[in-house]
């Protein structure tokens, strides 16, 4: 098995990925946005003590409705969730959507949310996402390369004492599928172990981490004032796993939930009670007329899902660690968030 082209969530057919994000002080905020124009089947598997999400509810199995038009990643915790208005808004004008009624735009977009804990980690409590962030997200999604680091929801995004960022990454099965995934890493837990190794590398495919080796530094002091706001650290890593598999809403939902295990390989703690932690899964794919959805119900089904399932665990994995290597330190009023390779530059090999 080898990454797709992009390595990334978009090399899963039908997946787009935008992003929109402010750096200057005292902003330091983002929103990511996942587009699928033909819809797409999702489930979703929420795990974190502080989650902050909109319509999850409705990708549960025994709900009606069975796809989405678009996903949104974002900062600015519970207020981020307004970004989702401008997204709906803009699938609204090119009739994307639920259709209700007989009119071309008469339609209701499904658009799913999670967000993150980023409030004033540039310095102003109220420099978050506006709303209408989504829609200038939506609006850039392309496939192709994703931006990653302090991009799109990863702008502010923080694992303990490291900067932390969008991450994504793709692997092509043997049988020619494709499996991808997306996150933004924003952990109360730790992405490096007590060698200053990055505990997902080790999951790398061929060579793709091997310019890592164990780093001399010793381990960045631990910052006060992480989020300038009094009591305990705030986070949340939210993340997206997709296929061009055919799957129904409970094979969906149960991707969502075995994808937890590539954040669980790549952090450590996990899912505590200040983070949010969440994760949706996407099936792109269309089966052949007459031809059902793979279901977990089918026995003639569980190798093909078993093989997606981990992949797609292991592939968020991967994607924690290119979101750790590809972000950036950032200056804050409470100091520098260093990134990993600032922090850590010995763990880089110059031959």
């Amino acid at each position: 098995m080898q990454p797709g082209p992009h390595n990334a969530i978009t090399d899963v057919p039908g997946v787009l990925v935008g992003q929109v994000e402010r750096l200057d002080a005292p902003y330091l905020t983002g929103t990511t946005v996942v587009h699928v124009p033909a819809t797409a089947v999702a489930g979703v598997d929420v795990r974190g003590g502080a989650p902050g999400t909109r319509e999850t509810d409705l990708l549960s199995p025994v709900n009606s409705n069975d796809g989405v038009n678009a996903i949104v990643l974002t900062g600015g915790s519970a207020f981020g969730l307004d970004t989702a208005g401008s997204v709906m808004r803009w699938l609204e004008e090119r009739g994307e959507g639920v259709r209700v009624g007989q009119g071309e735009f008469d339609v209701v977009p499904i658009v799913p949310t999670a967000v993150i804990f980023d409030l004033a980690r540039g310095g102003d409590f109220k420099a978050r996402p506006e709303p209408s962030w989504g829609a200038d997200a939506i609006a850039a999604a392309t496939g192709g390369s994703v931006a990653l680091g302090n991009h799109g929801a990863g702008a502010g995004a923080r694992v303990r004492s490291l900067k932390g960022g969008v991450g994504s990454a793709s692997v092509r099965l043997d049988d020619g599928t494709t499996v991808g995934a997306l996150v933004i890493v924003n952990a109360a837990g730790s992405a490096v172990d007590a060698d200053g190794n990055l505990y997902g590398a080790r999951y790398g495919l061929g060579d793709e981490f091997a310019h890592l080796r164990t780093p001399v530094e010793p381990p960045p002091p631990a910052a006060p004032g992480r989020n300038l706001i009094p009591g305990p650290p705030m986070n949340t890593v939210i993340a997206i796993v997709g296929t061009d598999v055919p799957l129904d809403k409970a094979a969906a939902q149960r991707m969502a939930m075995v994808a937890h295990d590539g954040l669980a390989r790549a952090i450590d703690p996990i899912h505590t009670l200040v983070d949010g932690d969440s994760i949706f899964a996407v099936s792109t794919g269309t089966p052949p007329d007459g031809v059902p959805r793979l279901s977990v119900t089918d026995p003639a089904a569980l190798g093909q899902l078993e093989t997606v399932y981990a992949a797609g665990a292991r592939t968020l994995c991967r994607a924690i660690v290119h979101a750790m290597l590809n972000a950036e330190s950032v200056q804050t009023p409470a100091g520098t968030i260093p990134s990993y390779r600032d922090a850590y530059p010995s763990a880089f090999r110059t031959t």
